[in-house]
């Protein structure tokens, strides 16, 4: 091939083995513009912010895990203690009830039994 049938922007270049060629590519044509889809755009600008949420969340739960320990412990406590004043308010006498009345009997037979005698005492509460 003459240096005149060689159209312009070809180059020679030289291959590994010594040789020298021409370095011929086509010139790739350009490809349409593609439109990416406007909820493709939302998602991928969209996925690293809720992925920046869930770590901040799980760190600051990380970091809150000993207080959310001690208010559970807190709020235990403050059940057992409504319990505790709940059984005290059961268990109190009230006022108003009738208290028991203090009995005290002396019981003795006549006739054939004559001879046994009883004592019954009941005591206040």
């Amino acid at each position: 091939m003459l240096p005149t049938e060689i159209p312009p922007g070809v180059p020679y270049v030289t291959l590994p083995d010594g040789t020298r060629t021409l370095a011929y590519s086509p010139v790739p044509e350009a490809l349409p513009a593609v439109r990416i889809p406007g909820w493709a755009m939302t998602t991928a600008l969209l996925a690293p912010a809720v992925g920046g949420g869930i770590a901040a969340a799980s760190s600051g739960l990380a970091y809150a895990a000993p207080v959310l320990m001690a208010l559970t412990d807190t709020l235990w406590a403050a059940v057992a203690l409504i319990a505790a004043g709940g059984v005290v308010a059961i268990a109190r006498p009230r006022p108003g009830i009738a208290r028991q009345a203090h009995v005290t009997q002396h019981i003795t037979a006549t006739g054939c039994l004559a001879g046994h005698r009883a004592t019954s005492i009941s005591a206040e509460p």
